[in-house]
């Protein structure tokens, strides 16, 4: 088959990922769950290397939701460890590459060790401006609103003194554009509690590919995608 090359212009500035579909694969391939997660981590730093490479200037990766603390305490340590040991092992790469990591969600319910490795990897790459990288994690889009409300009421904001862009200013992604384009992998069609405010115009997309199958070709065809479509936002 032949390559497929989505054009330099019209890219997505903003892309989000919603990696779904690792525990599936694994099991369709009779191996354990915890390969999924692992192999869906891979998929991750070639996604996004690849987005770098094609010149988007922000992907956000919905990594692991509040409502993913509900599943097993096995499965819970073992994504924690591997995103521990991802840090660990990547930022300076991520460094090198020019890319700024920021961390989305409730950031203080994550492992103290995992916070501390994240700390580290946004400190050292703080001043980076090629690539944005927002790591998703005990992330929930209604979550997110009601803290940056919290924010707003310890600021002493009145209430009719809100407005969008005071929220928005508020909010985990402040000082970002919205993205301008979302996908799911695994044929599931929902957004599952992922920037429910910042979506609001984000073209969708949803192949039926699973995550760890989601390679750079399944990018390219995803970016035609949206290279197709009209934009109106509303006009």
């Amino acid at each position: 088959m032949d390559k497929i090359s989505p054009s330099r212009k019209g890219l997505p500035y903003h892309i989000g990922f919603i990696v779904d579909g690792n525990r599936r694969w694994a099991k369709e391939k009779g191996l354990a769950t915890f390969m999924g997660h692992k192999k869906g981590v891979e998929r991750i730093e070639e996604i996004i290397k690849y987005a770098q490479d094609l010149g988007i200037k922000i992907v956000t990766i919905y990594a692991f939701s509040t409502e993913n603390w509900k599943r097993s305490e096995r499965e819970v340590s073992y994504l924690m460890e591997l995103f521990e040991n991802f840090a660990i092992h990547k930022m300076k790469e991520a460094n090198k590459r020019g890319m700024k990591i920021r961390i989305l969600g409730n950031f203080e319910r994550l492992p103290t060790s995992l916070q501390k490795v994240l700390e580290k990897a946004k400190n050292l790459t703080k001043d980076n401006q090629k690539t944005i990288v927002n790591v998703a994690l005990s992330y929930g889009g209604r979550d997110e609103i009601i803290r940056s409300f919290r924010k707003l009421t310890a600021l002493g904001i009145k209430l009719e003194e809100i407005t969008e862009e005071l929220i928005s200013r508020n909010l985990d992604t402040a000082g970002l554009p919205d993205p301008d384009f979302i996908v799911r992998t695994s044929g599931e069609q929902r957004l599952s509690n992922f920037l429910p405010w910042q979506a609001t115009y984000s073209e969708l997309y949803f192949p039926k590919v699973y995550w760890p199958d989601f390679d750079k070709t399944q990018l390219d065809i995803a970016i035609l995608e949206f290279q197709n479509r009209q934009r109106r936002l509303g006009k």
